[in-house]
């Protein structure tokens, strides 16, 4: 599979609960087994909620099942600021094998998420 990209606004809940639908998709694509796809699902939909918080107005996702699932986490536009993050840190460093962050001045820009 090449990379599925999902790109919305942040305005509206009912896009986060179209994503967690996509993430998924993606799992199964991988067949990936249920209680590492629930906690994809739940990474990616923190991740997000992260970024909203940060102050971004969209966010892109990129999916990607080669090398095991993995996901691309962007926020763009808005008035980005520094959140408070550190219940979605531990969170996503427990559910998944790896996770990085890139932050600016203390503003989270990209996760990188791989289950």
């Amino acid at each position: 599979m090449k990379d599925l990209i999902v790109r919305f606004n942040l305005s509206d809940d009912k896009y986060i609960t179209a994503v967690r639908l996509v993430a998924g998709a993606v799992c199964a694509l991988a067949e990936t087994d249920v209680e590492a796809a629930n906690d994809f699902k739940v990474s990616v939909t923190e991740g997000v909620i992260m970024l909203r918080n940060s102050g971004c107005e969209e966010v892109e996702i990129a999916f990607s099942c080669e090398g095991g699932v993995n996901a691309s986490v962007t926020g763009f536009g808005g008035t980005p600021h520094a959140a408070e993050n550190d219940f979605s840190v531990t969170l996503l460093s427990a559910l998944l094998s790896g996770f990085d962050m890139e932050e600016k001045d203390g503003v989270v820009k990209r996760l990188l998420l791989r289950l």
